[in-house]
């Protein structure tokens, strides 16, 4: 009974620490952010004084805005006393995850007619796929799909016909896009929309070995081709825990989504239930309903902070110490990686979901998902629960699951204890006291590592640079047996201006291969991984990068390279006077200018800010 009381006593200490430091890291975000953050809220202040919109557009502009509606729809838009609100979808039928999204205009409509609103489709925002395009020319365009999908979504708010907004969307640059493009409109109420995951298929474990295998020379094109269909099988999702499925868990915890919605398997009763009840609920949220609730109000500094936390204590993706960065500035809030890095050394990891584990989202959410995790972050005091969300209650509304009650849903207090203490953890059995990114920094720069899926003895690799400019060259070199022995590989002028910083998880079946023959290797690059990476150690994101005379640009063949995610470091072990006397190297990248839509991103290239400040473009501050 001693030792029971006793740690008792230690872990309402810890939390009591955790919740100062969290305070502190937030303190210090809104000092930062004090003028933009004020600049950012006067412009959503003068935009809400215009009061309903379409009440203050000429009698031919307000037609064109509902001429193609129904009779009763027109007859609710002539007045200035129901809320229309705007559907923004990603939909497209090519990809498992935006497919399902093709029903839920009519479900919305349907929903907000009964309830005497107006729904319009206010626009459609492009949605590519990482998985069609990782290792071709068209991922030379993802990073930029999101500034993209944000300028999209302005354009489809644009028409001053709206009182709230619905966005559909689910992959990885197309949440962080819309939210960034509906926070010029902060002044509306906003609620994402999720789709759900498909059904799990063969494991995640079977997958990565058979692309292995074939990385290998050991298996078929075609035997790889049926493998790969038994993983990503039907609408839905893929329901590993990449970026696509961070987006969810971020949307959910800042207050964005239904609670408990995130991860309800597509084209289901209770999918269909909360697509309908989202609807309902953002007419209330409208100046025009009994609730109104500004998206500008919803993302502040603790929602941010609450997002960063959530990343940290689910292994999320590192694309999202890029994502994050940019929503955030697009709210006038501004953090950096030492923001995440503070925070991750205070947030234990509650979750093994792969690629850090073997698990996949529908086994998190059956363990008891988004409500379980939340509800433990908040009694470790690790969440900022006086939050505005869109269910209002602030967070502590988020510790129920929603089920289906007839046609309706109803909702469940939050579990008390995980179903699966393989997949969830609790905050008193954490499966680390670390969160699953460090920042790491040093003579080569800054850069993120992904800690969540490595061993213990894999955090700390030092080994002689093979260099490579060409993501192909690698792969070359690998298939040529170049490659069999320890060393870490330098892959540079991969970043935002040199290429459009495209994920390199082409890379990563040949450095398991080596990593699983006994060699120690790692990787640093100034371009990305997938949000299903993390088995290699790796140093990505470096900035500042080649293009920009960032250090990497320096490093030479057989130079010693360390990475140390235990310390935090990242060193070139050369004389700093012989470093100063080098010549930074130089790349031919026109093969990565041309091609594909590529010649159409010139000025995105060049103006570009840097991975840590988010990879955006110039903004009109």
């Amino acid at each position: 009974m001693v030792g029971f009381i006793g740690n008792v006593h230690r872990i309402d200490a810890d939390m009591s620490t955790r919740q100062s430091q969290l305070e502190k890291v937030t303190e210090r975000i809104r000092k930062r952010s004090l003028a933009h953050r004020a600049a950012y809220l006067d412009l959503m202040q003068r935009q809400m004084e215009h009061g309903v919109q379409r009440g203050h557009l000429a009698c031919t502009n307000l037609v064109h805005g509902f001429a193609a509606c129904p009779a009763q729809d027109k007859a609710v838009l002539k007045g200035e006393i129901k809320p229309n609100i705007a559907i923004v979808s990603a939909y497209n039928d090519m990809l498992s995850a935006h497919q399902p999204l093709e029903r839920f205009p009519a479900l919305i409509k349907e929903a907000v007619r009964k309830v005497g609103c107006v729904a319009q489709f206010a626009g459609g925002v492009p949605a590519m796929c990482d998985g069609v395009t990782q290792g071709q020319a068209g991922m030379d365009l993802s990073l930029f799909s999101r500034d993209t999908i944000a300028l999209s979504t302005a354009v489809a708010l644009s028409h001053a016909m709206f009182d709230g907004v619905l966005c559909i969307g689910i992959c990885d640059k197309i949440v962080p896009g819309m939210l960034i493009g509906a926070l010029s409109f902060g002044h509306l109420p906003t609620i994402f929309v999720p789709g759900g995951p498909m059904p799990s298929g063969q494991t995640n474990d079977d997958k990565a070995h058979k692309r292995e295998l074939y990385a290998q020379g050991k298996l078929s094109r075609e035997a790889l081709l049926e493998s790969e269909g038994e993983s990503y099988h039907s609408p839905g999702t893929c329901n590993f825990y990449g970026t696509a499925n961070s987006n969810q868990m971020l949307m959910e915890i800042m207050g964005l989504h239904l609670p408990g919605s995130s991860f309800v398997n597509p084209n289901t009763p209770l999918r269909d239930a909360l697509t309908a009840l989202a609807a309902t609920r953002v007419t209330e949220l409208t100046a025009l309903g009994s609730s109104y609730t500004p998206l500008s109000q919803v993302i502040d500094e603790k929602a941010i902070v609450n997002g960063m936390v959530g990343l940290l204590a689910t292994g999320g993706s590192t694309n999202h110490t890029i994502h994050l960065v940019a929503i955030a500035r697009a709210a006038g809030i501004e953090i950096n990686w030492d923001d995440f890095d503070e925070l991750s050394s205070i947030t234990p990891l509650l979750c093994r979901i792969y690629p850090n584990g073997k698990a996949d989202v529908n086994h998190f959410h059956a363990a008891g998902g988004m409500p379980y995790l939340i509800s433990q972050l908040l009694e470790g005091g690790l969440l900022h629960g006086d939050v505005t969300t869109v269910w209002g209650k602030g967070l502590q509304g988020y510790r129920v699951h929603p089920f289906l009650e007839g046609s309706s849903v109803g909702w469940s207090p939050v579990l008390t204890t995980s179903k699966d203490t393989s997949v969830l953890a609790s905050r008193q059995a954490p499966f680390s006291s670390h969160g699953g990114l460090r920042v790491l920094r040093g003579n080569l720069g800054r850069a993120i590592m992904k800690t969540s899926a490595l061993k213990e003895e894999q955090l700390v690799v030092s080994a002689q640079a093979k260099v490579f400019h060409v993501l192909d060259d690698f792969i070359d070199a690998f298939e040529a047996g170049a490659l069999h022995q320890d060393f870490i590989a330098v892959v540079r002028f991969q970043g935002p201006r040199a290429n459009g910083m495209p994920e390199l998880h082409k890379l990563l079946p040949a450095l398991g291969v080596l990593q699983g023959l006994g060699y120690k290797v790692g990787l640093v690059t100034d371009g990305r991984l997938s949000g299903a990476s993390g088995k290699v150690p790796a140093a990505i994101h470096v900035c500042d990068e080649a293009l920009n005379g960032g250090i990497i640009a320096k490093v030479m063949e057989g130079d010693r390279i360390t990475i140390d995610g235990r310390e935090g470091t990242l060193t070139l072990h050369v004389d700093p006077k012989e470093i100063d006397k080098r010549i930074c190297a130089t790349a031919d990248l026109s093969h990565a200018h041309l091609g594909t839509g590529r010649e159409l991103f010139a000025g995105f290239r060049k103006l570009v800010s840097t991975a840590e400040q988010g990879a955006s473009l110039p903004r009109g501050e």
